[in-house]
């Protein structure tokens, strides 16, 4: 029986889901599997990926094959070079810390001594400047349209 060591799809629709499993390379992509050894979930960021090495070093001591997007898994957790007994370093690169942003923001009122640096970003000032140019246009419109209305009428008799 020829074992095969690949992606078992799960998960809802566009967001995909896997468990790295242990299955006859006869049977189905979702069908049932000899043993779960890992998961990935690509979806995340960044992606999980989970493997029991010790389950994974038997599989693929016994023969077990890996598909090309396993083998891939299998050499970023290390597990691959372990197997092949390279030197090779994994290729999982450890995640930058992310700035805590509630001590940013903090660092950045206090900085500020509560004293606004530039003018308050709402548009109530340039509305209220409209609102004082509209009348103004107003007033001049009506002179310029009733030499303009006059004409009309002269026109329609």
């Amino acid at each position: 029986m020829a074992v095969k060591i690949r992606l078992k799809r799960m998960g809802k629709i566009r967001n995909a889901q896997y468990r790295i499993v242990v299955m006859d390379s006869r049977s189905k992509r979702d069908g049932r599997a000899i043993e779960e050894i890992g998961i990935y979930q690509p979806k995340n960021d960044p992606s999980v990926v989970e493997v029991n090495s010790e389950r994974a070093q038997y599989w693929l001591g016994v023969g077990a094959q890996p598909s090309e997007t396993v083998e891939k898994i299998l050499k970023l957790s290390g597990d691959w070079q372990k197997f092949k007994g390279s030197d090779e370093p994994s290729g999982i690169k450890p995640q930058a810390e992310k700035a805590d942003k509630l001590a940013a923001f903090n660092r950045a009122l206090a900085e500020s001594d509560d004293e606004p640096a530039t003018g308050a970003f709402s548009s109530r000032k340039k509305k209220a400047e409209e609102a004082e140019e509209a009348p103004a246009a107003e007033a001049d419109a009506p002179e310029a349209e009733a030499p303009e209305a006059e004409d009309a009428a002269s026109d329609e008799a």
